[in-house]
């Protein structure tokens, strides 16, 4: 069980994802962040990543590795798809 509120992980999920941010642009994309809601953190890739066959590896073996080293192992991620950012239940 993870120790913090949602509210309590907002700032330090912002600032993880701000470190692999710079790996992103290098290729052409970028990844806002969403919300987190029950320890999963919400997500959209943008530019070059969308739609880019190694995008799930990037968020799995890059965005929520970087949060699991940071933060807390139990966290995971979730790739928002573009037109679902009021959807997030049906995720």
């Amino acid at each position: 069980m993870i120790p913090f509120t949602d509210e309590e992980l907002i700032n330090p999920v912002k600032a993880a994802i701000d470190k692999i941010r710079p790996s992103l642009a290098l290729d052409g994309g970028d990844i806002d962040f969403i919300t987190v809601k029950n320890a999963k953190v919400y997500v959209q890739l943008k530019g070059a990543c969308i739609g880019c066959a190694s995008s799930s590896s990037t968020l799995k073996y890059g965005v929520e590795r970087q949060l699991k080293m940071d933060i807390h192992p139990e966290l995971t991620i979730i790739n928002v798809p573009v037109g679902m950012e009021d959807n997030l239940e049906n995720l």
